[in-house]
This record gives structure tokens, C-alpha cells and sequence, in this order.
């Protein structure tokens, strides 16, 4: 066979392997589902619970606070943002349970904002143990 005649039928190998539909990607749609399924490493602890009321196309926030003596919070330890949908929306926020301190007072706390507005708000939730654990349905109020 000819230089030529390996030239063509190289090209033509190429150019039939660019004219297929590309597959698609399920690799990446399974890995997606992994990491929103995927269990906690065993250094750190979560907090978990359903956000009841928060109106579609507001944002939400969760946040586990270290709060003062003076009741304002002293220290962040963990915080998930989460996008409304007018129904039930589930969280999960995992933090690292060598910050809490003996003698500290530990809150979540949650609020939803629509369109840079505060609409609602958590009840505040007290954090007595660095464990895992689930709170069940929490029902936004509406904010003052």
C-alpha cells in the first residue's frame, strides 16, 4: 500500500470518527449524585434539617454561630446558602466539632432574603453537643 493510500485512509477515519453525536456525558451526571449522597469524613460532625416556607427565588442562609456573652455572635463555624423553591428544602451543614470550646454557646440561625431584603427569619436553634444530628422541619417566621 502507498504512502498516499494510508494518508486517505487515515483521513477519512478521522474524519468519520468527527462525525458522530458525541455521547453523553453520564460520568459527570453519576458524580454530581455522589457528591450531594456522599457521607461525611470522620473528622467533622453535620447538622441537618428541612427549611419549611421559604418563598421561590429567595436566597437562605443557615449559619452555626459561637455567640458572646453579650448574645451577638463572636465566631462563624460553618454556613450553607441555599436557593428557595417555594417548597420543603433540605440542609446540610457540616462543621469541624474541635471548635467548640467548653463553656460556649453554640446557635444555628437562619434567614431568607429577597432581593437583598430580609423576609424571614429561623427560629434559633441551640447547638448543646458537637454530634451529628438532625433536626427535623424548621418553619421560617416572618421577619420584624
Amino acid at each position: 500500500m502507498s504512502l498516499r493510500h494510508l494518508t486517505m485512509l487515515g483521513l477519512f477515519s478521522l474524519l468519520g470518527a468527527c462525525a458522530s453525536e458525541p455521547a453523553e456525558p453520564v460520568a459527570t451526571q453519576a458524580s454530581a449524585k455522589s457528591v450531594v449522597t456522599a457521607a461525611t469524613p470522620a473528622h467533622l460532625r453535620e447538622i441537618n434539617g428541612n427549611l419549611v416556607g421559604v418563598p421561590e427565588d429567595a436566597n437562605a442562609e443557615v449559619a452555626l454561630l459561637v455567640i458572646g456573652s453579650n448574645g451577638l455572635p463572636t465566631q462563624l463555624l460553618g454556613n450553607i446558602q441555599l436557593s428557595g423553591n417555594g417548597s420543603i428544602l433540605p440542609f446540610r451543614l457540616i462543621f469541624n466539632p474541635e471548635s467548640f470550646d467548653r463553656g460556649i454557646r453554640v446557635e444555628l440561625r437562619g434567614r431568607a432574603t429577597l432581593n437583598g431584603f430580609l423576609i424571614q427569619d429561623m427560629p434559633t436553634q441551640l447547638i448543646r453537643s458537637a454530634q451529628n444530628q438532625t433536626l427535623g422541619d424548621i418553619r421560617m417566621q416572618s421577619a420584624p
